[in-house]
């Protein structure tokens, strides 16, 4: 005789649908408050964005009601959010361009098209990804697809330079950033490889200053991702790309293997060529000058992107000029690489908090997930995406505060720019058919007793655990 506990998750669709309603609404109130704020007039598109938007988060609502019914339901509500304030803030700025006569390559019906895009893909992962351990099955491929998109902008014929770094490919007059869907090759490849080898790399080696270093012959994969970084810092002369990719290898090596070691070893590898790239690299060496003294009357001219952000940020104060008052016109780049200076000085201190906050809530929404899933690789993607989202705000927001010095990442899902939107909807997608496996009723074995999982299709499961006697 054993006793099975069955332990079952509500799906919450409600909630989800609940909330995605009010990430629209307030969404579309910003949009309509930036053309009031602007020309006393709501926008003459605002329609055509509320169509829009309403219909991809009736389109979301769908899909995870069908394909993932146990998925987190806060996910999507806070990505489609940030996806619309994004837009709201373009307008703003292209708006503002078009007042003071400067020409702007963005704009809110550009980036509405784009997340249509996004949000088409992620559908579709959704509907054909059923299982996220399928993607175990393509770890290789994932690297060798994420090595060749992370070197196509040193083709001499398709890449392209911008700001100083070659991080581009521009092919029939459309612009791609092929280190957005490496990041997620690369997150698949570290995962399906860390799981398989976590084992080894755990096994303590000799132990130098308190630290177990790793066995000589485990610094194979970590050698390797080295050199890439390295790569991409020398020849495409990108600090954050670099920091980024390296970075998440070594924090998901930590996840797999819980040694400190990692982390320190990382670090002590990534130092050196960052110090080279500060010294002899004109474009890097450049930015860590902004960084140190951007006031100055010797680097004003060269660092007015950072001042510029800098007196946004002052202008916002606590409150904010607000939504279509600011003069983001002033800031070079403003609706991609310092959107946060132009969220900052519109919405004040209070807004720009609510920002980060938001990011918190979806990280650690992709860190439960990763910790409530049964299987390691699942655990390993979850944390290693939700990594990689965390360090790319912390890199943006901390370049444009004076935290750190500027590295040209973007702030996902507000930042003007088709393929980071893109690629961070897929990321979206992918955190989605996560936590539906992490979150998804199961039986617990209890007293040496095997119990199959309760199905999806279960009728509605009571509110406390229900005792079944085999």
């Amino acid at each position: 005789m054993a006793t099975v506990v069955s332990y079952t998750a509500r799906p919450r669709r409600l909630l989800q649908g609940l909330l995605l309603a009010f990430a629209v609404a307030i969404g579309l109130g910003a949009y309509a408050l930036v053309g009031l704020g602007r020309f006393d007039e709501v926008p003459a598109n605002l329609p055509q964005i509320a169509i829009g938007a309403v219909v991809l988060a009736l389109a979301l609502q769908i899909a995870v009601m069908w394909r993932a019914p146990y998925a987190d339901p806060v996910i999507l509500p806070i990505v489609v959010l940030l996806n619309l304030l994004g837009i709201a803030m373009i307008e703003s700025v292209h708006a503002a361009n078009e007042i003071y006569g400067l020409r702007s390559s963005a704009s809110a019906d550009r980036q509405m098209l784009w997340a249509i895009i996004g949000v088409v893909l992620c559908i579709a992962l959704l509907v054909t990804l059923r299982d996220h351990r399928r993607l175990r099955r393509y770890t290789w491929i994932s690297a060798v697809i994420g090595a060749v998109l992370l070197l196509l902008p040193l083709v001499p014929v398709i890449g392209s330079a911008r700001n100083g770094s070659k991080i581009w490919i521009s092919i029939a007059g459309f612009s791609f950033q092929p280190a957005e869907l490496a990041k997620i090759c690369f997150a698949i490849f570290f995962a399906g490889y860390l799981v398989s080898r976590r084992d080894t790399l755990a096994l303590a080696g000799p132990k130098v200053l308190g630290i177990h270093l790793p066995r000589w012959s485990d610094f194979g994969p970590i050698l390797i991702a080295w050199g890439f970084a390295m790569a991409v810092l020398v020849f495409e002369t990108d600090l954050g790309t670099s920091l980024m990719f390296f970075g998440l290898f070594v924090v998901m090596l930590y996840v797999a293997t819980d040694r400190l070691s990692w982390l320190v070893i990382g670090a002590v590898m990534f130092l050196p060529p960052a110090v080279f790239a500060a010294t002899q690299m004109g474009h890097v060496r450049t930015r860590i000058t902004c960084w140190l003294d951007p006031l100055s009357s010797a680097n004003f001219s060269s660092c007015e992107q950072i001042s510029q952000g800098l007196f946004g940020l002052a202008n916002g104060g606590i409150t904010g000029a607000g939504l279509g008052e600011g003069r983001p016109d002033v800031v070079p780049h403003a609706e991609s690489d310092f959107i946060f200076s132009s969220f900052a000085e519109e919405l004040g201190l209070v807004g720009a908090f609510a920002l980060l906050l938001l990011y918190l809530l979806l990280v650690q929404r992709a860190i439960r997930a990763a910790v409530g899933i049964s299987d390691g690789f699942g655990t390993l993607l979850a944390g290693g995406l939700g990594f990689v989202m965390a360090l790319q705000v912390f890199v943006v927001v901390g370049g444009v505060t004076r935290v750190i010095p500027l590295t040209g990442l973007t702030l996902p899902f507000l930042a003007a720019g088709g393929s980071s939107l893109v690629c961070n909807w897929l990321i979206a997608g992918i955190l989605v058919r996560l936590s539906d496996a992490a979150r998804r009723p199961a039986a617990r074995q209890v007293d040496g007793a095997t119990a199959a999982p309760v199905p999806p299709q279960s009728p509605k499961p009571p509110q406390s655990p229900q005792e079944v006697t085999a």
